[in-house]
C-alpha cells in the first residue's frame, strides 16, 4: 500500500532543539542547587509531557505549584530560540515528494503550542502542514498513542498507509503503539534505544536512503 500519510515529531525530529531544552530545565533548577546530565534528559524529558517531567522532577508537588515552573521553563527555551534555525536535513525534499504525491502531513508534538508555532516559524517549516497536534491539549499525551490516532483522523488517513518520525523513546512508543510505521531519527538517543521502543527503522535525517527506499520504492 502506498504511503499517502506522514506524521512528525518536532523536537529533535524536524529540527535539533534538545541542547537548547537541556539548558533551560537546568536553569530552573538551580534556584535548588540541582542538575541534570544528558543522561537523565534523555530518560526522563526527551518527548515527554511537562506534567510528567515536572511530576518527576519534584515528586509530591502539587500540579498548581509545577505549573508556573514549566511555564517559565518553556519561555525560557523560547527566549533561546533565534530568528532563523536550520530544519532537520532532507525535509524540504520530503515535503516536495508529498506534495507531488498528493499526500498529507501533520506535526504530532507534547510541546506546547506557543513553542510548536515558533519553532516552526525559526525553521521556516510553518504552512507546510496540513494539521498540528498538540499532545498537551487532549485527553493523554505521548507516549500514548491518542496524539498519533488524532493526527490520523485529522488527515483522514489509515496507519496502514502512514509513516511516523520520532527521536524519543515515548514518542516512539506512541506511533508505534497506534500502529505506524515508525522511523527512529538519531540525535539524542542511539540505535539501539530507538529500536527497544519499537522503532521500525532508524534513520539520521530525510535523505536516508532508508526512508526513500520505503516511501518511493523504485519500481
Amino acid at each position: 500500500m502506498a504511503i499517502t500519510t506522514f506524521l512528525f515529531d518536532l523536537d529533535g525530529t524536524l529540527m535539533d532543539s534538545d541542547a537548547l531544552h537541556h539548558a533551560a530545565f537546568n536553569t530552573i533548577l538551580a534556584r535548588w542547587d540541582r542538575h541534570i546530565d544528558v543522561e537523565y534528559y534523555k530518560t526522563h524529558i526527551m518527548g515527554a509531557s511537562n506534567a510528567m517531567i515536572f511530576g518527576h522532577l519534584f515528586p509530591g508537588m502539587p500540579p498548581e505549584q509545577y505549573t508556573p515552573l514549566a511555564e517559565e521553563k518553556e519561555s525560557l527555551f523560547r527566549s533561546q530560540l533565534d530568528q532563523r534555525v536550520a530544519p532537520t536535513a532532507g525535509i524540504e525534499r520530503l515535503l516536495e515528494h508529498i506534495a507531488r504525491i498528493g499526500g498529507r502531513s501533520a506535526v504530532v508534538t507534547n510541546a506546547p503550542r506557543a513553542n510548536a508555532e515558533l519553532m516552526l516559524r525559526a525553521t521556516g517549516l510553518d504552512g507546510r502542514f496540513d494539521a498540528l497536534v498538540i499532545g498537551d491539549e487532549l485527553e493523554r499525551a505521548k507516549p500514548d498513542p491518542l496524539p498519533y490516532l488524532t493526527g490520523l483522523q485529522l488527515l483522514g488517513g489509515t496507519a496502514q498507509q502512514a509513516v511516523a518520525f520520532e527521536d524519543s523513546s515515548s514518542g516512539v512508543k506512541a506511533a508505534s503503539s497506534a500502529g505506524i510505521w515508525t522511523f527512529g531519527m538519531l540525535g539524542g538517543l542511539d540505535e539501539a534505544r530507538l529500536r527497544a521502543a519499537g522503532a521500525d527503522a532508524v534513520i539520521r535525517d530525510f535523505d536516508a536512503p532508508a526512508l526513500w527506499d520505503k516511501i518511493a520504492p523504485v519500481q
